[in-house]
């Protein structure tokens, strides 16, 4: 006869391997799981104000707790319709104070665009070689340039590099005749905002270490690209919200009336 065998949970108790629930301490969570430091750090961010830019900007780094130097993030609602061919809304924009990361930047490139890329500074430079290398997975790079000649061998990687937001783009700044001057410049802290399925840009607009002063310069460089960008379309109101958040901080909503 073939003996049965007893339950998981009976065999891990009858062992002493289990502890009961009644006594195992559980760090306090709101009803969205989040935990005790979230908590007494979202007390510091009024969730029912809108803030003058230069305060959210002071709740933001009083917020940011983390033991990392956390991304400061802008969540622009529009009232556009993604959907609507005449409605995307996608450009780039220079922040002035830099976003405080070192872009790794990959250049599909030969000949002479090639050697000025990398001694502009192109973290890589290739063509063939670093499609085959793609093609097994390899990602390990933020941002790819391509000359215009090389789109047509990139083709090939439209699945993979599409779908992770990294093949090149003539609206984007990132499919150009002149890669080194591209590479100059997002090395600067160029980078690009686009409107996502529900309307809305999300962006990281710097680094808490950079200070207020310096995020208050980046974020108005930002939102006055995203206005400057308005579809020709878009009529009324344009931005419905603004809010801001550092990586695992609460958001603080922005007085529109005040930009």
């Amino acid at each position: 006869m073939v003996e049965k065998k007893r339950p998981v949970k009976t065999r891990i108790k009858e062992a002493g391997e289990g502890k009961s629930r009644k006594n195992r301490k559980v760090a306090p969570v709101d009803k969205c799981g989040r935990g005790k430091r979230y908590l007494e750090i979202a007390k510091l961010a009024d969730k029912n104000k809108f803030y003058l830019l230069d305060e959210a900007i002071e709740v933001l780094l009083q917020t940011a707790n983390v033991k990392f130097d956390s991304a400061v993030e802008a969540h622009i609602r529009t009232t556009l319709d993604p959907k609507q061919a005449d409605q995307n809304l996608r450009g780039t924009v220079l922040m002035p104070a830099g976003i405080g990361k070192n872009i790794k930047i990959l250049v599909f490139a030969e000949g002479a665009e090639a050697e000025a890329a990398k001694k502009a500074g192109a973290d890589l430079v290739g063509s063939d070689d670093l499609i085959d290398k793609i093609k097994t997975g390899w990602l390990g790079f933020d941002i790819a340039i391509a000359t215009p000649e090389m789109m047509s061998r990139l083709a090939q990687l439209g699945k993979t590099l599409g779908t992770k937001g990294l093949m090149p783009n003539p609206k984007s700044g990132t499919v150009t005749k002149d890669p080194a001057k591209a590479v100059t410049e997002f090395k600067k802290g160029k980078v690009e905002f686009k409107l996502d399925k529900d309307a809305i840009v999300h962006l990281s607009f710097g680094k808490v270490s950079l200070g207020a002063s310096a995020l208050k310069e980046n974020f108005v460089a930002l939102y006055r690209a995203i206005m400057a960008a308005k579809p020709a379309s878009a009529k009324g109101i344009y931005i419905k919200k603004i809010s801001l958040a550092s990586t695992m901080g609460p958001g603080v909503k922005i007085d529109l009336t005040s930009l």
